[in-house]
């Protein structure tokens, strides 16, 4: 179980930094759309990029409650499995 718990905090530091440099490349993207077009339609360009950016931030916080209110309860196979085995091992009167 130790184990397990230090693969998948490095998966999570390791999944951390690739969402921190997407983000950074996500904001120097936009950035250069609206130094592109900053003479002509800076209003439009940059009220695009946050109604984008806000929907995108709505829709994966809706995606991630109710993945988080689906999720199964922590260890219950395991604890279904032990049970069933407790049930067998158990004498028959």
């Amino acid at each position: 179980m130790e184990e397990e718990s230090l693969r998948y905090f490095s998966y999570l530091m390791m999944s951390l930094a690739a969402l921190f440099c997407l983000g950074v490349a996500v904001v120097l993207c936009a950035m250069l759309l609206l130094v592109l077009f900053w003479d002509s339609y800076r209003i439009p360009v940059l009220l695009f990029l946050i109604l984008l950016f806000g929907g995108a931030a709505a829709w994966l916080g809706l995606k991630l409650r109710q993945a988080y209110r689906l999720k199964p309860p922590l260890l219950a196979h395991t604890m279904m499995e032990l049970a069933r085995d407790r049930d067998t091992l158990r004498p028959q009167p």
